[in-house]
């Protein structure tokens, strides 16, 4: 099975190795029938610490490496 791979934006960079990432997702609701947007904060590890916060990043999904972190930095699209 592929790996699910998703964009956001860094909101903290302050942990060492990790970075949190906020991932933003778009949909029609279904009654209303608006566009709506909701996020959610996904801890990923960034081994050598290149990402700062306010950047656009990639994160790959990956077995888990702490109680939280169960997503891998993969590359910078932007910086901040």
């Amino acid at each position: 099975m592929p790996k699910r791979i998703l964009q956001g934006v860094v909101v903290s960079d302050k942990n060492d190795k990790t970075i949190v990432v906020k991932v933003e997702r778009r949909f029609t609701h279904p009654i209303m029938k608006k566009t709506v947007r909701r996020s959610k904060k996904f801890h990923a590890h960034d081994e050598s610490n290149v990402a700062k916060t306010g950047d656009i990043v990639r994160i790959q999904e990956c077995r888990p490496i702490s109680k939280n972190k169960t997503w891998l930095f993969v590359d910078k699209v932007t910086e901040a």
